[in-house]
């Protein structure tokens, strides 16, 4: 059995979750959730807690129990982000490392200018937000990505990173801000 799924998960004041239709709904104040259940788990509320447990009775055959305990523990993850997310909010910060590299802010878009014959701009999906810092110690851009949903907002950080994800003799591109690069030597002559 999973282990967290022998735990409650605690609602806090000011939140509400409601079920209906096989989707769970959290609302709070920084926003709303929703997500599809899978059949394997079945979600109970009883007063502030929610209880993530197997389906069971959806079992066809011994092995998909295990998969049940597994389905019960991603969930019990999931409904936990979500209501620190309408409480909380996610952010991730990247670097923009390089010399002439530049991030920017015209309205809501991001425009990267990292090394590209053009910039790169990139509008944020619904309920995500950047902005964009300047590092007094190391002279870097630094980008943050907000918003409620934890996985839009990695998502969303992973794609930035992507455009110029860090060189491995440099060290220069777009990375996370603790993120560890490490360098490899250049040639020996």
């Amino acid at each position: 059995m999973s282990r967290l799924g022998k735990k409650p998960i605690k609602i806090p004041n000011g939140v509400e979750v409601s079920l209906s239709d096989g989707r769970i709904k959290v609302k709070g104040p920084k926003g709303e959730l929703e997500r599809a259940l899978h059949p394997f788990v079945t979600v109970e509320i009883n007063g502030d807690e929610i209880w993530v447990k197997p389906n069971l009775e959806a079992a066809k055959r011994k092995s998909d129990e295990k998969k049940m305990r597994v389905f019960q523990g991603t969930y019990w993850s999931h409904i936990r982000n979500m209501i620190e997310g309408v409480t909380k909010s996610f952010e991730k910060k990247l670097a923009v490392v390089g010399i002439g590299y530049r991030a920017l802010m015209q309205g809501n878009t991001l425009v990267l200018n990292v090394g590209y014959a053009h910039p790169v701009e990139i509008t944020p999906p619904d309920g995500i937000s950047f902005a964009v810092d300047r590092d007094p110690k190391n002279n870097w851009f630094v980008i943050t990505v907000s918003g409620i949903d934890k996985e839009l907002v990695g998502q969303v950080a992973a794609n930035i990173r992507k455009v110029r994800e860090p060189d491995s003799y440099k060290g220069k591109g777009i990375r996370y801000l603790n993120e560890e690069i490490r360098l490899k030597a250049g040639k020996k002559v």
